[in-house]
């Protein structure tokens, strides 16, 4: 029997890899009446979570409970402002950085922010598996925890404001993921080594596609703190820093200077 793999297996593994829409046919030059339908749904669910605001106490309770965790805002006053003024999202209003200097130790080792960014559906759906999973392994590993808090209107630039603020020697940022037509779950993770006004893309990590059909709750709890791990090591963060995998059968990944 011929160990190659079959022109339809190999079509099947290839779509099984995730959410695109391949191969699914036409009527004339347009979807099949199925496909399109599934496209207006998936349609409508991306405009829901970019509009939808996140409820702390409904969206998560338990963590409210459980961490205690409150909420913090940017500067952006509203929905409609933090859509048309990403700059407003990237920093702290007045009263939230004093809510943080009082609620939150200083120079953390780790500090664990959500923020509801452009899905507070992702942050409602993957936070409350996510976080827990996360707190737990960060301190198994014997990481400095600062107290986690919720940012509203949240864009990824607030690490930097965060880390005005509390100093942590690493900043981790679960935050809503643009919707897209295969989902709008989506969570991503943004690390930061000590981060400051200034900083850029450039100085911090991702990790992104956290939801059912992409990384999982476990393993991107692992990749996470594999790579604040790193940063602390390497005494730095960003594109200097990146992730290291051990495949079956490959050869040990090189080791990477930070600084140069």
């Amino acid at each position: 029997m011929s160990s190659e793999i079959q022109p339809d297996h190999l079509l099947q593994r290839l779509l099984a890899r995730g959410p695109a829409r391949l191969l699914k046919g036409a009527a004339g030059p347009c979807y099949r009446t199925g496909t399109q339908l599934a496209l207006r749904v998936d349609h409508a669910a991306a405009i829901d979570a970019v509009q939808r605001e996140l409820d702390l106490e409904a969206d998560l309770g338990p963590l409210v409970q459980r961490y205690g965790l409150f909420e913090a805002r940017s500067q952006a006053r509203d929905r409609a402002e933090y859509l048309l003024r990403p700059d407003l999202g990237r920093r702290l209003d007045e009263a939230s950085a004093e809510r943080l200097r009082q609620r939150c130790p200083a120079a953390p080792g780790l500090q664990i922010v959500v923020g509801d960014g452009l899905s507070a559906t992702a942050v409602a759906t993957q936070v409350p598996v996510l976080l827990p999973l996360l707190m737990e392994k960060a301190k198994a590993r014997g990481w400095d925890l600062g107290q986690p808090f919720v940012v509203r209107q949240c864009r990824v630039g607030i690490l930097n404001a965060v880390g005005e603020v509390l100093q942590p020697a690493v900043a981790v940022l679960l935050v809503g993921e643009r919707p897209g037509l295969a989902t709008a779950e989506s969570l991503s993770a943004y690390l930061a080594f000590r981060p400051q006004a200034g900083h850029t893309d450039a100085e911090r990590n991702l990790i992104s596609n956290i939801h059912p059909a992409g990384v999982q709750p476990a393993e991107a709890v692992e990749r996470i703190l594999a790579l604040c791990g790193r940063m602390r090591d390497l005494g730095a963060g960003g594109v200097g820093v990146k992730e290291q995998f051990h495949l079956p059968g490959a050869l040990p990944a090189e080791p990477v200077d930070a600084l140069h």
